[in-house]
């Protein structure tokens, strides 16, 4: 038996002292991460919002619970009997007594913990509130200004719904210990119940019908959060219905609740019950009873007339919501007179279409640059650069290591050699070689530029693939990249990662990874140090919990040649009154922040992208060494940033029916748009650089076309400007409605059934060949519309994709050629008016300057080199073929 009792005691131990252990370790490792990071402030604002939070609501929860503890304890009730019975069960009084007050104690503290671990998850509402700003908008019913819905409402109902289980659990404890004490009895009759005991049951229920009222109150507010059939938000039966219900009731439940507990103090039942009895049921009738008549018999008859004040409310904040008011919508009356003088004119635009489509794009650079087996594209992102002195946009795609796919896998291997991934693969979007493969600006192991884009830095301990954690500066070399000779080593010299310069911290560790290997190793020395939290998206998100971060990092060449991810991110709230809630309650999101993370030693920060937003002005105030202006942000970044193609791709959805701010037309959905599909999934917005109407420059992009709902003729088209001063701006460029604009699905429907086009899909198909159709973009150009969609050929499933045609639709023609050139000059002829720069690495040099021509001799002598350091020895011959012409010309 005392084994048995050491064994229990042992277990109890180990179940506390493990889970402090555990937390103690992250809360250790969570601060040295922070303060490497340099945002040791935000550890500790949230630190001490926590620790306060938990404090207050675990202390106040067990000093109330512990106060109607001693109350009850203390008294006594001699007449109660010798034993507890439970049906045929009887306990000894006494001895239930006297292991009452441990018990009570034991549970007040278990409440306590409780309470203080969910208070201190509050931490986030609680300085929302304590830093809540003014909106400047009040809501059209109740007359709140907005910053009331997004940061008091919350804190309230937070302080509600602790204060109700608080004194429901103070209620259950008291009734437990008067039950043992004998203050309340279970007879043949029913339940008996000692005066001292109803009157202090009696106190608790009248705060209870206290809280009660509160909860009513709060409800009225949440009505303008409510859910219509025909709109989002309070309508007329919500209004004059349950609105005026909830303000009585407010007014009558501590009324109420003063009555029962009056009724009860004194013992008179049949008093007691009728004041709740009467809540109950007007609560019944005014809030689910009523109001469904009225809106069957007054409001459905007449909706439209009865409810356009209110939709007009829905179409108002929605459009606040999800920002859809600063988008400006510009008629744009179409022609089909385009020529070939406009295509020249236009040239910029033509070079940036974008032929190369993500996903074989994606296949293409995995089997032409992805060197080792080892190494990974996970994702091809779109930017633009200038190249060469020319704007262009590109496709690049960092080349990360893969842990998953290392040959031998070892902690060694996996946490002391293998600790990055190495430089990118960077090109145009349309170029094309005679193979139907991609050109590159920046390629190979190591970087190997064609262009004036340089990688001096392209080491990559920080990406998407990253493992958990890695330690640098160690007697182990690293491994940097393979060559035909053998491998490169290299020692990390950047600035991240926690130095684990002590046993202390490498026992830490050891204990927070699960690996006894990180005490034990000889490696690892006094100048070691351990990068964790190496996954980007995940550094950021323990940075700030509190935003929403976009799943498409991309990645950025700097001016001085170090890679950096830039990641959007978003405040949100789901507490805008009459705004149309996302999928999970979001009705407010902006793309205020934008955050930066060097590749090479983890340097995050966060820069503030719309200053407006009032979410983002309160989260600056809470943690005011985390953000930084849009100004601060180093020019050659800032040149990157771009709108976020999945907040444009929100923002349409909700635009479909939000460009409609007439209530009439609203409710009628007489102009309803929707995003166009091509087979089961709707068109994504996509990148390109244009001259938009009435501008006179080309500009980077974001574009999505709309068609009329349940129609395949396209209504307008979306765009989001992504340059300079304009960025954020977004535009809709509206069709006519009086004629037919051939949207995507029309255009792709004539595709297929244009015959030669058709015949030749079969014939590939038949060959063997696995023919993919690229996505069909709409490119604006002057009035008109051109529509390209690129075509690649792969052997097989598995096979390289190769871009064999490009589609090219206008008007009513439609032609297939080998390259987007050729495809125009057949629309529009004038071969001069739609020539091109060449499409193949080598520079036509044939009337090149001397010094322009030392420059390119010089150009293909560093490539040729770097060729050579990495053993491709056809490559260094093929450069060397280029250099001989090169000096032959300058020989002349």
């Amino acid at each position: 038996m005392l084994k048995k009792n050491r064994l229990i005691l042992i277990l109890i131990i180990v179940s506390v002292v493990l889970p402090i252990f555990s937390y103690l370790l992250n809360f250790y490792s969570d601060w040295l991460f922070f303060d490497e990071t340099g945002f040791s402030s935000v550890f500790t604002t949230t630190l001490y919002a926590q620790t306060g939070a938990g404090l207050f609501f675990g202390i106040v929860l067990s000093g109330f619970a512990l106060v109607n503890f001693v109350l009850a304890n203390r008294a006594s009730f001699p007449y109660s009997g010798m034993y507890l019975e439970f049906g045929n069960i009887k306990l000894n009084r006494s001895e239930a007594v006297r292991l009452i007050k441990p018990l009570a104690v034991l549970v007040c503290v278990a409440l306590a913990l409780f309470a203080g671990q969910w208070g201190a998850t509050q931490w986030e509402e609680i300085l929302l509130f304590t830093n809540s700003v003014p909106v400047g908008t009040v809501d059209p019913v109740i007359g709140k200004d907005i910053g009331f819905y997004l940061f008091n409402l919350p804190f309230w109902e937070m302080l509600k719904g602790f204060a109700a289980f608080m004194l429901i659990a103070s209620a259950m404890l008291v009734v437990v210990v008067y039950f043992v004490r004998g203050g309340i009895l279970l007879t043949e009759r029913g339940a008996s119940m000692d005066e001292r005991v109803r009157r202090h049951l009696a106190v608790l229920i009248a705060l209870f019908g206290c809280v009660i009222a509160a909860g009513f109150y709060l409800d009225s507010f949440r009505l303008l959060l409510s859910d219509n059939a025909a709109f989002s938000g309070a309508g007329y039966a919500d209004v004059n219905s349950r609105l005026l219900t909830y303000r009585i009731l407010t007014f009558l439940t501590p009324i109420a609740g003063a009555m029962l507990a009056a009724g009860i103090w004194k013992g008179a039942w049949r008093t007691a019950l009728l004041p709740p009895i009467i809540v109950v049921a007007l609560y019944f009738i005014g809030i689910r009873i009523y109001p469904g008549v009225l809106q069957k018999f007054k409001v459905a008859p007449n909706e439209l007339a009865l409810e356009t004040p209110y939709i007009e409310n829905n179409i108002k904040f929605t459009r606040f919501g999800y920002d859809l008011d600063k988008i400006e919508t510009i008629p744009f009356d179409v022609d089909t007179r385009l020529s070939a003088a406009d295509i020249a004119n236009n040239d910029a635009t033509i070079k940036n279409i974008r032929l190369w489509d993500h996903a074989p794009l994606l296949k293409t650079y995995s089997q032409l640059q992805q060197i080792r087996t080892y190494y990974k594209f996970f994702d091809v992102d779109n930017d633009r650069y200038k190249v060469n002195g020319q704007y262009s946009q590109v496709m690049l795609s960092p080349r990360e290591l893969s842990y998953v796919d290392l040959p031998s896998k070892n902690w060694i291997n996996e946490r002391l050699i293998f600790t990055h991934g190495n430089g990118i693969t960077f090109g145009p979007v349309s170029r094309i070689s005679k193979e139907g493969l991609p050109e590159f600006f920046v390629k190979d192991i190591p970087p190997v530029s064609l262009a004036d884009i340089k990688v001096t830095k392209p080491e990559i301990y920080f990406g998407e693939l990253s493992n958990e954690y890695v330690i640098v500066k160690t007697r182990v070399p690293e491994f940097s990249y393979p060559t035909a000779t053998g491998n490169i080593n290299t020692t990390y010299a950047g600035k991240g990662g926690v130095p684990i310069d002590s046993l202390l911290k490498k026992a830490l560790f050891a204990a927070k990874f699960r690996t006894e290997k990180i005490l034990l190793s000889s490696d690892i020395t006094d100048e070691s140090r351990i990068i964790y939290n190496r996954n980007i998206n995940e550094r950021v998100k323990t940075l700030a919990p509190f935003l929403r971060f976009d799943g498409d990092p991309y990645m950025v060449v700097d001016a001085k040649g170090r890679l950096k991810w830039i990641i959007d991110a978003y405040t949100y709230s789901d507490r805008l009154p009459y705004s149309k809630p996302l999928r999970g309650g979001i009705n407010y999101m902006r793309n205020s922040v934008k955050a930066v993370v060097d590749a090479y030693d983890g340097t995050v920060s966060f820069y503030i992208s719309d200053p407006q937003d009032v979410m983002a002005k309160v989260y600056s105030r809470i943690f005011p060494e985390l953000f930084k202006p849009l100004s601060a942000m180093p020019k050659d970044l800032r040149e990157h940033i771009r709108y976020p193609h999945q907040f444009l791709q929100l923002q349409a959805a909700m635009f479909n029916a939000y460009h409609m701010t007439d209530p009439k037309v609203f409710y009628n959905k007489e102009n309803l748009w929707q995003v166009p599909a091509l087979g089961e999934k709707p068109m994504e917005p996509y990148y390109t650089i244009m001259k938009l109407p009435g501008e006179k420059v080309e500009e980077y992009i974001l574009l999505l076309p709309f068609t009329p709902s349940k129609r395949d003729n396209l209504a307008a088209w979306l765009t989001a400007r992504c340059d300079g001063e304009n960025y954020g701006k977004i535009r809709a460029y509206t069709f006519p409605r009086d004629r037919l604009i051939y949207g995507p699905k029309q255009i792709d429907a004539r595709i297929n059934q244009d015959s030669f086009i058709s015949q030749q899909l079969t014939l590939w198909n038949q060959r063997g060949s696995e023919v993919i159709r690229g996505s069909l973009l709409v490119i604006p150009i002057e009035k008109s519309l051109l529509y390209v969609q690129p075509l690649f050929l792969a052997a097989d499933k598995g096979g390289l994709p190769e871009l064999k045609r490009v589609i090219v639709a206008f008007g009513d023609q439609v032609v297939m050629e080998e390259n987007l050139e050729l495809a125009l000059q057949r629309l529009f002829g004038g071969s001069k008016a739609v020539a091109m720069e060449a499409r193949t690495a080598t520079a036509d040099t044939t009337k090149a300057s001397p010094s322009a021509l030392a420059k390119e001799a010089m150009s293909i002598y560093e490539r040729a080199t770097n060729l050579q350091r990495q053993g491709n020895w056809a490559g260094y011959g093929e450069e060397l073929r280029k250099l001989e012409q090169v000096l032959k010309k300058m020989a002349q």
